[in-house]
């Protein structure tokens, strides 16, 4: 299961109608608003709204997507179930409440409407919300046997809208360009160049990074927020793999080649060669004398007319000066 959550509107009239007036769609639960008509339901929830006139965004939203392979295990009084514990363990309670099936896609799924402003004229919190969505989506997938999907990677993108839609741009692009940088440092400045921002968290008083945020726009996400996978230290941990990888693959210089090779003979029997000296001498001979060529700075070639003024110099040194 997937919960989705846009962020909360101003105007019950325009959520109720792209609910409930959609093809085929189907009103599985009410609770504190009248069902027979589309004008009574808008109606009842801006009647509990002026209870706490102060919250401009009083409109609740929320869709829950089962995968389609659960489609058989699920039947309407299912989905009011599940939807039921999911908003009591999301602590929207007390307040009027609208759950509508949909059929235009493939997957089963149902939205809510929900008033912020609860039966005390109160203001249900939104704050941490979306963190609070994937750890209880999880929770009850796992708990009533639903599949679990296998990845970012299988999900239609085209399907996607609002904050979902940005996260899963968050994700493709940090996770492309991540896989070819080798510092943090590096990754910043690329991020940079795709109109994402880069933002590290560090302990408190300290200069030791603990998190990493992203953003784009008026938008911004931890890591671990968008997946577990970007997280400061998994990411850190990929990255810093990533460059000593690069290490190991750089062809070596002639000295590293005869420092490897001391290091290799030093580890097994000596064998003698002429005058019984072991051939460990001759590396590390070997390895003075290239260590000595490579630091030698060869003098400049003189350029031609430097060539012929001296040639010139030599003839008038034992013929005289040309007349």
């Amino acid at each position: 299961m997937i919960g989705k959550i846009p962020k909360p509107g101003k105007s019950f009239g325009g959520c109720i109608e792209y609910n409930v007036l959609k093809k085929e769609a189907a009103i599985l639960y009410a609770d504190g608003v009248r069902i027979d008509k589309t004008a009574h339901i808008i109606a009842d929830f801006n009647m509990q709204r002026k209870m706490n006139p102060g919250l401009g965004q009083a409109v609740g939203h929320i869709s829950l997507s089962w995968s389609p392979e659960d489609k058989d295990r699920l039947n309407d009084e299912k989905m009011i179930s599940i939807a039921k514990e999911y908003l009591q363990k999301m602590k929207i309670q007390d307040t009027q409440l609208l759950i509508v099936k949909h059929k235009d896609r493939a997957h089963p799924h149902i939205h809510i409407v929900y008033n912020r402003v609860n039966n005390e004229g109160k203001t249900i919190p939104d704050s941490f919300q979306h963190l609070k969505n994937i750890k209880i989506s999880k929770e009850l997938t796992l708990k009533h046997g639903m599949h679990i999907g296998q990845g970012k990677e299988k999900v239609n993108r085209q399907q996607l809208k609002g904050i979902d839609k940005l996260k899963y741009e968050l994700y493709d692009t940090i996770k492309s360009v991540s896989q070819k940088v080798t510092s943090m440092a590096e990754l910043k400045q690329e991020l940079l160049k795709q109109g994402i921002g880069m933002q590290f968290k560090y302990k408190s008083g300290t200069l030791e990074k603990q998190g990493i945020s992203f953003s784009k726009g008026d938008y911004k996400f931890k890591g671990s927020e968008i997946d577990r996978s970007l997280s400061y230290g998994r990411l850190n941990k990929q990255i810093e793999q990533q460059a000593q990888q690069q290490i190991n693959t750089q062809p070596k210089s002639l000295a590293d080649q005869l420092r490897q090779a001391i290091s290799e003979q030093q580890g097994k029997p000596q064998t003698t060669y002429l005058k019984n000296e072991p051939q460990t001498n001759y590396l590390q001979e070997a390895l003075r004398l290239s260590e000595q060529l490579l630091s030698i700075t060869p003098e400049p070639e003189p350029d031609d007319l430097y060539k012929r003024k001296r040639k010139k110099q030599e003839q008038e040194k034992y013929h005289g000066p040309h007349i």
